[in-house]
């Protein structure tokens, strides 16, 4: 068992030896020179292959040397646009491309009109939102504040009562007396029943009066006039009262004596 095992490690080498001894000198077939590529019929990708020889580190162009780069600047540096020799060519348009331009002018055209439009429209609209604001704002302030406890509905009505009373009273006069008693009469009233919303009336009409300065000038003239002719009756009022005072004073005062004397 000994021996078969040393046989068998001896053996190995043995025969590894030999095998590769074998392949080593088997003979085969020497060329002198190099195969000629022509005996492996190959379908070529070019035409020119099999006659031009691959080109080598000799045949080949030494590559250029970079040229030295000159400093420049940003204002004097210059693009140069590659140049073709090929003449440029000139498109006709065709009819279609023709209609396509005008319809787009006439599209654009009636877009720019269209958008003018609806600015016009949008800016009256706006105006008369401001103006209807207005209106209501101003129509409003009019109104007597709660605090000073003035009534509109039942004074209204004393107004226009007061001023039908006055066309009855001048139905039978002219025509300046049968226009000019029913308004003194309903302004007399309006004064006198809504002092409060105669008064802010008045501060209206006299900030639209302002905008006129002619107009504004004779009602203050015409405001003037009529204050100095009521005070001018208030004084001579007062005058009279005060002489009536005195007449029925003397009168009394005589009687008196005279009632004294008869007893």
């Amino acid at each position: 068992m000994a021996a078969r095992l040393l046989f068998q490690r001896r053996a190995a080498p043995l025969t590894a030896a030999v095998l590769v001894g074998s392949i080593a000198f088997s003979p085969s077939l020497a060329h002198a020179e190099a195969p000629n590529g022509r005996q492996f019929p190959r379908k070529p990708i070019y035409d020119d292959d099999l006659d031009d020889p691959l080109p080598t580190s000799k045949t080949l162009p030494a590559p250029p040397k970079p040229a030295a780069a000159e400093p420049t600047t940003p204002s004097t540096s210059l693009i140069t646009l590659p140049t073709t020799s090929e003449p440029a060519v000139i498109k006709k348009e065709t009819p279609t491309d023709l209609l396509a331009q005008r319809i787009r002018s006439a599209r654009l055209y009636l877009y720019h009109h269209s958008c003018s439009l609806e600015d016009a429209v949008n800016s009256s609209l706006s105006r008369a939102f401001d103006l209807e604001q207005s209106f209501t704002s101003t129509i409003s302030g009019l109104a007597p504040d709660r605090a000073s406890g003035e009534k509109l509905m039942p004074g209204a009505i004393y107004v226009l009562v007061a001023g039908m009373a006055g066309s009855i009273v001048a139905r039978n006069r002219n025509v300046l007396l049968r226009t000019a008693t029913p308004l003194a009469l309903g302004i007399t009233a309006a004064w006198t029943v809504l002092p409060v919303t105669m008064t802010n009336v008045s501060e209206l009409l006299w900030y639209y009066e302002k905008k006129v300065p002619a107009v504004a000038e004779a009602h203050l003239q015409v405001r003037e006039g009529v204050e100095k002719g009521v005070y001018m009756a208030k004084v001579h009022a007062e005058l009279a009262q005060r002489k009536i005072e005195e007449g029925v004073r003397e009168v009394r005062e005589g009687l008196e004596e005279w009632v004294r004397k008869g007893k």
